[in-house]
């Protein structure tokens, strides 16, 4: 377990999924955190598991679609934690929500937590974003038959769309703030029994059909793809960034 002691992480889509164990892993390292979440009660009780462990948590409700809320909970973590040394850019929605939706939350929300995080990290003296991305952001997906008739553009076209750019973003601002001080990656989960899938899993067949597309035969765990956030987030990554990890089950190796 890498440690984090002394150090500040502010987290979206804190409230479930990938970001609450992340949340979780951080806390366990030593880390400070502020869980974040359009739920609100969800990134509460995050927060809440964490201090029950013993660990140092805050929670607030943020919109990541809107940027005067993500800069103030941004500001409001350094001033009530004292600091701030990884951004971890996670919540999103599935391609079910429309495009305007999707584009709002997976796109603009990892863009104004990249815009603003990267600069009061770089003022700081530098420290880690970690962007959750996706496999849609390396390939195009497969869903099961039953949803291969969804129109594009409501579904994996719009996820596919932000998850690409987010790999984009990632590359760019790791370039932009390197000689800053400031690390940038992301991870590109594979399919991950979390909220977001379950729909798709509860379709007959679903599951089975979404583990046959990954060589290790089966889906992927919250916890697994939590160990990679922390692992870019820590000091034993500093000579990685600008990275796109697949967390796969070697889904884009096929």
């Amino acid at each position: 377990m890498a440690s984090f002691e002394d150090r500040v992480v502010f987290i979206t889509g804190a409230g479930s999924g990938i970001g609450r164990e992340s949340a979780y892993r951080f806390a366990a390292g030593g880390a400070s955190l502020m869980c974040t979440d359009v739920d609100g009660d969800a990134a509460e009780e995050t927060a809440a598991n964490i201090a029950e462990r013993g660990g140092t948590a805050s929670a607030m409700k943020l919109d990541v679609s809107i940027e005067d809320q993500v800069h103030a909970a941004l500001q409001k973590t350094a001033q009530e934690l004292g600091g701030l040394d990884v951004v971890v850019n996670n919540a999103g929605v599935g391609g079910g929500v429309g495009w305007e939706t999707t584009i709002d939350v997976n796109l603009s929300g990892v863009y104004w937590g990249l815009f603003h995080g990267a600069a009061m990290l770089a003022e700081r003296g530098g420290g880690a974003i970690v962007n959750t991305a996706s496999i849609a952001g390396l390939v195009g997906l497969v869903g099961p038959p039953a949803m291969q008739d969804e129109p594009i553009e409501r579904g994996a076209g719009a996820y596919t769309a932000a998850k690409h750019a987010v790999v984009g973003l990632t590359r760019q601002f790791s370039n932009t703030y390197a000689r800053r001080g400031v690390r940038v990656n992301a991870v590109c989960p594979g399919y991950i029994e979390t909220p977001m899938t379950a729909e798709v899993r509860g379709i007959e067949g679903g599951a089975d059909y979404l583990a046959s597309l990954h060589p290790i035969g089966r889906l992927g765990n919250p916890g697994e793809v939590a160990a990679a956030v922390t692992f870019l987030a820590s000091d034993e990554a500093s000579f990685i960034t600008g990275v796109a990890l697949p967390v796969d089950g070697g889904y884009t190796a096929r």
